[in-house]
């Protein structure tokens, strides 16, 4: 929300308070106080009027500084609010002649006592941001309606990322954001995840502490500014620091919440039915038995919407005569070894024989006059549970386990947006607040519904979330079309996510919107199959493989496959995720310290080790950015040196998947699947170790316990690989060297596209060949 005309004039109707002056502060065990007037006081006479802004600083965590701005201290203020994990960490004040000085770990802030009003943030001394002379402000309009409002400097060359999934320009500057979850789709400023969390290349990040409607203008209304606005009386924000972004991500989960981690099998490919298509088990059967009989592994089936009976939606109830016999259906797929997820709302349609039942026990959302709120738009004449009463989550939770308890093991959450603001709440939550909030309960309902059931073996698959969420994993990208712009949006939407938090990420294979070409399929699967989790879905078209094209079909085996054999590598990256907030799929400003990836949005790191450059042309042209250093192409082996452009064209069996040098991956054995023992036959890659490298990569069991650990030593010509066994000593490991290799100690070798060694105990000797790394 903009305020100001240009840079002189204010908004008619808009009066402005804006931070002047420190006029007294307190310093206590717990905080720093400041009370801030708009005016300087002169005289004893100035004392005699407000507004005044009173500010207090705390210490969440250590290198987080929390700010809570607010004019009237008990104006009446309803939830619901972030959970936010407060450890109350000791902190540090310092007064100097003409500073107080506020630290928290090796984040500090350096407030002004007296003069013109000013608070820098500073990380180990280095500057990072601040609240100029009247850029914290107090605003009322004309209508009576009060906002509190912040403006955080941006320095030169400093680029703004993150607030959510958001499929617009990557880089945030020149952007008007605002907090408020739709079902938009993919193609506008809408979204269906809004987190108020942008991190910049500056090495910080910050979080604007409510579920609220927040109002962003990112170097807008103030080119030199990141603003935030709250219609309210209190605003608070924590501007979070550390070593990095990755620090920094930790640091904000440790807060909010890190990602669950999710099971295995959800890593591996998801087929469904589609969404308005027409199904019946002999369909189900026949694509299941289709993808079998084409070797292509297939890991989760899932059910769309009309597994219930139109109109019906969500009683929770399979449609009879569709699946007559839904238990032994449910007990016939998982012969095939496949997981089973089905559809599901949070609306009650009137026709469902639910709707009865959760009117009278108070359920359902209801209006200021006490009648349950109902609309059209989705199902006739649905209503919306309410969240917030206990015995309707329980109700829920209820009918959810009575499907667990048949088979079927998740949940795809869908919807959660559109949640209007004309109603009442059970816990009179203020509805503006739980517009974005409801998307935390309902998930919540659902996976702790699940996890009581299932126990590790728990996720969600959800489209809406707000701050906290990806404690929930997994989510994917909504409603794109089939169309190259579209799979690059919908890119865009996922790194931006994956700076917020998410560790886990997904999107429709092909698009959701009209049917794909046999091009965009295939060069959409190689894009799917190398995301943290592969969905194909759509929504009036089928999408297994052979109704595009039998060439179709190869290349969804190829990186079906691919996928699985990667997978003690990418769970090692999802543990990562559970562990520290650090996303599996990463942009590449995350990874590199390099000007270029500032802006790049069409490439992606798969973890630390591995380059994803998704085709989005249909000659099969892809121009992408290599950093310094050497490079192999993990499927061609083609060695390439960073540090600029390139540009190649690929077939549909092959994309840039680039292994960076000096770090080692891991894959496993076993292509059928993606959940097995990732340490029995595990073979290390290793490829242009550098000399003075003292480097280590971890495989887990998938219970998410370290099984194995390799350690690579590089001095001069040689190279010391050591594997410990964390669990099981007996099990046999091979090493895949990518390097000229004149001599090997500790293993037998073999040539190939590399030189594949089979170790003989836990310990391999390698003299290179030349000082070169890389063939």
């Amino acid at each position: 929300m903009k305020f100001t005309e240009g840079n002189w004039l204010v908004k008619d109707g808009m009066k402005i308070y804006g931070a002047t002056e420190v006029v007294d502060f307190e310093i206590t065990e717990s905080s720093l106080t400041l009370y801030v007037m708009p005016f300087y006081i002169k005289n004893k006479g100035d004392t005699l009027g407000g507004p005044m802004l009173t500010i207090v600083l705390t210490a969440p965590h250590d290198d987080i500084i929390r700010v809570n701005a607010y004019h009237f201290k008990h104006a009446k203020e309803s939830g619901p609010e972030f959970i936010i994990n407060d450890e109350k960490k000791t902190f540090t004040v310092e007064e100097e002649n003409e500073f107080i000085n506020f630290k928290s770990g090796n984040l500090a802030v350096k407030i002004r006592k007296s003069g013109d009003f000013s608070m820098n943030f500073f990380y180990n001394d280095a500057y990072l941001t601040g609240s100029n002379f009247k850029s914290l402000a107090y605003i009322v309009a004309e209508d009576e309606r009060s906002f509190i409002r912040e403006q955080l400097n941006l320095g030169v060359g400093e680029y703004v990322y993150g607030l959510g999934e958001r499929f617009t320009s990557f880089v945030k500057n020149g952007q008007t954001v605002e907090m408020w979850n739709a079902d938009g789709g993919t193609n506008s400023e809408q979204t269906y995840k809004n987190i108020p969390f942008y991190v910049t290349n500056k090495g910080y990040g910050v979080f604007v502490n409510t579920p609220g409607l927040i109002s962003y203008e990112v170097a807008s209304e103030r080119v030199s500014k990141v603003q935030f606005s709250v219609e309210s009386e209190n605003l608070e924000y924590m501007v979070i620091g550390g070593n990095g972004l990755k620090a920094v991500l930790k640091n904000y989960t440790d807060i909010t919440g890190k990602p669950s981690l999710p099971p295995a099998w959800s890593f591996g490919l998801w087929l469904t039915t589609s969404f308005t298509t027409n199904y019946d088990e002999k369909t189900v059967k026949g694509f299941i038995e289709g993808m079998a009989e084409r070797d292509i592994p297939l890991s989760v089936f899932h059910f769309d919407c009309f597994w219930m009976k139109a109109f019906q939606w969500t009683d929770f109830e399979w449609d009879k005569g569709q699946f007559p016999d839904p238990i032994g259906m449910i007990e016939r797929l998982k012969e095939n070894g496949l997981k089973i997820s089905v559809w599901i709302n949070p609306y009650i349609a009137q026709k469902s024989k639910l709707f009865d039942e959760a009117t009278e026990n108070g359920y359902l959302l209801k209006k200021p006059d006490g009648s349950v709120w109902q609309w059209d738009l989705w199902q006739p004449g649905m209503g919306i549970v309410d969240f917030t009463n206990p015995d309707a989550r329980r109700w829920f939770s209820d009918k959810l386990k009575k499907l667990l308890d048949m088979g079927v093991d998740c949940f795809k959450t869908d919807f959660g947006e559109r949640i209007p603001t004309n109603v009442v709440y059970h816990d009179n939550s203020d509805p503006q607040k739980m517009h974005n909030y409801y998307t935390y309960l309902y998930n919540k309902t659902v996976f702790e519904a699940t996890k009581e059931k299932k126990g590790k073996e728990t996720l969600v698959f959800a489209r809406s979330a707000t701050a906290g969420s990806q404690q929930f994993p997994v989510h994917w990208g909504g409603d794109c079309s089939a169309t190259y712009e579209s799979m690059a949006e919908s890119l865009r939407g996922g790194l931006s996510l994956g700076l917020c938090g998410f560790g886990f990420w997904s999107h429709d294979i092909a698009g959701f919107e009209s049917k794909a070409t046999p091009d965009l399929y295939k060069r959409w699967t190689a894009f799917g199959l190398l995301s943290s989790h592969s969905r194909l879905h759509g929504n009036n078209a089928y999408k297994v493989p052979w109704l595009y094209d039998e060439e179709s079909v190869d290349v969804l085996r190829f990186f079906t496959k691919l996928k699985n054999r990667l997978m003690p590598y990418i769970y090692s990256k999802a543990i990562e995720a559970s562990q520290k907030g650090i996303p599996v799929m990463r942009s590449m400003l995350m990874e590199f310290d390099d000007p270029t990836c500032l802006y790049l949005d069409r490439q992606y790191m798969l973890g630390d080790a591995l380059l994803v450059a998704p085709i989005f042309s249909e000659d099969g042209v892809v121009t992408y950015y290599l950093p310094k250093g050497k490079w192999m192409n993990f499927i061609t082996k083609e060695i390439a040196e960073g540090g600029g452009w390139r540009t190649e064209k690929h077939g549909y069996m092959s994309l840039p998947l680039m292994l960076r040098q000096s770090t080692p991956i891991a894959t496993g054995k076993i292509d059928s699947r993606p959940d097995y023992d990732y340490s029995d036959g595990v073979t290390f890659h290793l490829f242009g170790i550098e000399d003075g490298s003292d480097i280590s990569s971890k495989i887990y069991d998938l219970e998410g316990r370290a099984e194995a650990e390799i350690k690579v030593k590089r001095s001069g010509k040689f190279i010391d690989v050591n594997v410990e066994n964390l669990q099981n000593k007996d099990k046999k490991w091979n090493l895949m060297i990518y390097d000229r290799i004149k001599s090997i100690e500790g293993g037998d070798k073999s040539e190939g596209n590399g030189t594949k060694i089979v170790s003989k105990n836990n310990h391999i000797k390698l003299e290179l060949e030349g000082e070169s790394n890389g063939r």
